[in-house]
């Protein structure tokens, strides 16, 4: 087994949580020769595929080992530079979100009220800096010695974006983005209508990734493969549905729509046969309405008919 950097210290073995977003912590003391790091580092942290078990010492350590390596203060330059490329090259239309990045990465805990820009909507910054790679540490109940309150405060880890472990979120190119909506005729599925600000949505939540289920998006993915993987929301259902997918995690209850408790495939409870995560639990989310809204409303209608005792099938939005 892979031993510890002596200069890794384990502050406190107890896992912090934030349980809204499932994700967990380990503090941690990282000495360096100039300087000493005291945070949070993420060990369940869906966004980068991060989930290291509380009995997986070895793979904690080697995760350790790694996130103090590419933490050196003598990378820092060189991360830096790496950023402020990608801030200009892919995300220059982000000007608010990039405050926030500009912000965090001055390096310690920031408080929301007082530190990080002023902004009455600052968790869908942290949400964007998240889903852009970075990984971050949220301790809901920190003390702050401005506000002189508990405050929630956000910590930025200067590493590789999308995780120390290079898993993560799933990209594609701008042009595969544009051709996923295309394929899809830009049909808001939520809605039934064509809507130009809808994004891409993986049909199966990140929430319930592993390692081993991040798969390339190559610009060579065919129709059936777009349609298959992908469905078009805009990013406020997408956000939604990010919460009907947490709670069916942490609950093991399966979101709904409109209030209409319908499954074609399962009940409302998640079936407990099916692993909680990895690819295999795909077949867990087969019948939530969320899942595959298209389907879902196809079933709905047709066995809305048969009931009528009507023969016409409905097949759907045409994609």
């Amino acid at each position: 087994m892979e031993e510890l950097n002596k200069n890794i210290h384990i502050v406190e073995k107890e896992r912090k949580k934030h349980s809204k977003a499932s994700e967990e912590y380990i503090h941690v003391q990282f000495d360096y020769a100039v300087d000493t790091w005291d945070g949070w580092v993420p060990v369940e942290y869906r966004r980068t595929g991060v989930s290291i078990k509380p009995d997986e010492t070895a793979r904690l350590l080697t995760y350790l080992n790694k996130i103090y390596d590419q933490m050196k203060p003598e990378n820092h330059k060189a991360w830096m530079e790496k950023q402020e490329k990608f801030w200009a090259e892919e995300k220059s239309g982000a000007a608010t979100t990039k405050s926030f990045f500009d912000s965090l990465a001055k390096g310690g805990w920031q408080c929301v009220e007082c530190t990080l820009p002023n902004n009455p909507n600052w968790a869908r910054r942290i949400q964007d800096l998240k889903e852009f790679g970075y990984t971050l540490a949220t301790d809901t109940k920190r003390y702050c010695p401005h506000c002189k309150a508990n405050k929630t405060h956000i910590i930025m880890l200067p590493i590789e974006r999308g995780g120390a472990t290079g898993n993560g979120y799933e990209t594609w190119s701008p042009a595969l983005r544009k051709r996923i909506i295309r394929v899809l005729n830009g049909i808001d599925v939520f809605e039934g209508t064509p809507n130009a600000h809808c994004l891409p949505d993986h049909k199966f939540s990140e929430i319930r990734w592993d390692d081993n289920t991040k798969a390339e998006n190559p610009d060579s993915m065919t129709d059936e493969e777009i349609r298959q993987k992908f469905q078009l929301l805009t990013n406020q259902r997408n956000q939604q549905k990010r919460e009907v997918c947490r709670t069916c995690f942490q609950t093991g209850k399966r979101g709904s729509l409109f209030g209409i408790p319908y499954y074609y495939e399962g009940t409302e409870n998640w079936d407990t046969s099916i692993p909680q995560k990895g690819k295999e639990a795909e077949k867990g989310c087969i019948g939530c309405p969320w899942y595959d809204i298209q389907e879902w409303r196809r079933h709905l209608i047709n066995d809305l008919k048969k009931a009528n005792g009507e023969k016409y099938e409905y097949k759907g939005i045409r994609k």
